[in-house]
């Protein structure tokens, strides 16, 4: 196959392209980043391209967080950003869309007529919901009552229709705008880490409503109404069109917390309790920290050994 010219679709010219493009915002990133220590000046996009390259470095993420900035008129998306059927004379539906993002560190800006999935259309209020899904046309092929299967439809979240045209979505690391919200792909002990940051400086906790289905809306349109945190399931189309590994899950993180977030990260870091820091001992009586041996003690069981 040749470079690719002419051909829709993502090509290794558009590959090597958007390598290249990344490392050079990498480099422009890094010096941008010296220039504002010295003058202990950091603008808001350049504050969060720091914890995206930090994060990348400190919980040893596979891929990209995604930073997403919700866009009420197309006249607002970014420099840069990749219209899918504009620009590549194709359609994505959002996991393809995520899986891009966090893959190769393209910056993507979807709106209605890029959309490849019915999902997403509805529940990011790009279009009015349909008697019928509203009736719960839209579970019924996964819950078999029909009652139920209204119910859990009208409890999905779903953004008003017509506040958004649209989104932008790019890694966190170079994302040229501020996020509304960021999007972690993570595994289980990575998911962790990240709960015990948030836990730290107000002891936020996260309570989520796990639904094996409507990932993409899932992990974006509660945070967005709530403000709060989400953890959210890969669903089916995740699989089998966005490439999703068996082993990660979804972590969604609304701008108003992501700087409660970061405080825990680097509190952790800095106290050498980073996520690289913790390994797998399968030691009998091991070495307690002092308040479980206030509590063993309390309790009158057995203390270390001497």
């Amino acid at each position: 196959m040749d470079s690719g010219q002419g051909e829709k679709g993502w090509t290794r010219r558009h590959f090597m392209a958007g390598a290249a493009a990344a490392g050079t915002a990498a480099l422009a990133a890094a010096g941008s980043a010296v220039g504002n220590a010295a003058a202990k000046e950091v603008t808001p996009v350049q504050q969060v391209n720091t914890y995206g390259n930090d994060l990348l470095g400190m919980l040893v993420l596979r891929t990209y967080p995604i930073a997403i900035r919700m866009l009420k008129e197309e006249s607002e998306t970014p420099a840069g950003a990749v219209r899918p059927k504009r620009d590549l004379g194709e359609h994505y539906s959002t996991c393809q869309a995520f899986g891009i993002v966090r893959r190769r560190g393209t910056a993507l800006a979807m709106f209605l007529e890029d959309h490849w999935c019915f999902e997403p259309i509805i529940g990011y209020g790009l279009v009015e919901p349909p008697a019928d899904f509203m009736e719960g046309s839209g579970s019924a092929f996964f819950v078999q009552d029909k009652a139920a299967a209204k119910k859990r439809t009208q409890e999905i979240a779903l953004l008003p229709h017509g506040k958004y045209a649209g989104m932008v979505m790019a890694p966190l690391h170079k994302a040229n705008f501020i996020p509304d919200l960021t999007v972690f792909y993570c595994n289980a002990s990575q998911l962790r880490h990240l709960l015990f940051a948030l836990l730290l400086k107000n002891g936020t906790r996260v309570t989520s409503t796990i639904d094996p289905l409507w990932s993409c809306v899932h992990s974006v349109v509660p945070p967005l109404l709530t403000g709060e945190c989400q953890v959210t399931v890969p669903d089916p189309g995740e699989f089998e069109r966005g490439g999703v590994g068996d082993d990660e899950m979804m972590f969604s993180v609304p701008a108003s917390r992501l700087e409660e977030l970061m405080y825990g990260v680097y509190h952790y870091e800095k106290a050498g309790m980073g996520y690289r820091s913790f390994g797998r001992d399968v030691k009998g009586d091991f070495v307690q920290p002092p308040f479980y041996r206030d509590y063993f003690r309390k309790w009158g069981l057995d203390e270390p050994k001497k």
